[in-house]
């Protein structure tokens, strides 16, 4: 499959989403006392897998832009 531009900036809009709402989470989840150590670690878990997951969708996000690019720099007519 084929990622074009639009694909692209959809992945790079994800993981930039991901970044902020989970960057939120993490000042949410410090202001909070007198939760059980259960619940910090298993949000904790939540935060790394989602910032991991973003930094994945990111790299793809910008991978398939700068082959887009390139693709578009050799099919174009000079």
């Amino acid at each position: 499959m084929k990622l074009e531009r639009k694909h692209a900036f959809v992945l790079i809009g994800i993981a930039v989403w991901n970044v902020v709402t989970y960057l939120r989470f993490i000042k949410a989840l410090a202001d909070t006392e007198g939760r059980p150590t259960g619940y910090y670690v298993a949000h904790t878990i939540l935060i790394v897998v989602n910032l991991l997951i973003a930094g994945v969708l990111g790299t793809w996000g910008v991978k398939a832009y700068k082959a887009s690019k390139a693709s578009a720099v050799q099919n174009s007519p000079v």
